[in-house]
């Protein structure tokens, strides 16, 4: 059985503080690299912070966003780390891109895209819709996911099954709620189950105006037994 050992970064970003942020994950990346890591997941749009808003209607901002995802795409070496950013073309897409040895080597957008309660993404973001992709990490097939994609048994988890995915990384700014842990916990064991693929969910720690991030990320198995949890 081929083996991958995981970073899972459950950081403190800073909203609008790209610095700060580049800081945060080229330290992990580092702690990643030193423990042996294959692969280093970080939470969503970890470069910008989460929920950067009406940031996003800065040009500058979102030029400046991608300028920091290169540095951490240039801090990166054999450890493969799948860093969330915001993408531009003629559009804005909530991202993750996908960075070894000194380069970012593909980019997943998420697919759906919530607008309720706290969340207000389709004001901002296209939904993605590209055809599902796989990366080689380690000999392993991995399909990346972010946040509200593995939240829809819809989503696109099953189509990366299909494609051969034997490993989905879920990325993740899930903020607190009352009981919330137990339900992400077996929501995401359903849908490992459902794909027979491991799945690590990596969520972001600290605090946002009203937002509490309570990090709380883990792994299931293909089987959906829970493997591991960070506080």
């Amino acid at each position: 059985m081929t083996r991958l050992r995981i970073a899972s970064c459950q950081i403190n970003t800073r909203v609008g503080d790209l610095a700060h942020n580049v800081a945060r994950i080229t330290e992990a990346l580092d702690q990643a690299e030193a423990a042996g890591c294959n692969l280093a997941v970080f939470p969503e749009l970890a470069v910008t912070g989460y929920p950067p808003e009406d940031l996003l209607l800065k040009p500058g901002f979102i030029a400046d966003n991608r300028a920091a995802l290169e540095q951490v795409a240039a801090h990166t070496r054999g450890c493969v780390a799948v860093v969330g950013f915001v993408d531009v073309h003629r559009d804005l897409w909530n991202a993750a891109a996908v960075c070894a040895h000194g380069e970012v080597r593909g980019v997943y957008h998420k697919r759906n895209l919530p607008n309720y309660a706290v969340f207000d993404e389709q004001r901002y973001f296209a939904h993605g819709w590209e055809p599902t992709g796989l990366w080689s990490v380690g000999g392993v097939r991995v399909g990346v996911s972010i946040c509200e994609d593995a939240w829809n048994p819809a989503g696109p988890i099953l189509d990366q099954a299909d494609s051969g995915a034997e490993l989905i990384v879920n990325l993740n700014a899930s903020p607190y709620a009352e009981g919330k842990l137990a339900f992400r916990e077996r929501l995401m064991a359903t849908r490992a189950a459902d794909a027979s693929c491991a799945l690590v969910y990596v969520n972001q720690v600290g605090g946002q105006d009203e937002l509490v991030f309570d990090g709380g990320s883990f792994v299931i198995g293909e089987t959906g037994e829970l493997v591991a949890r960070l506080p």
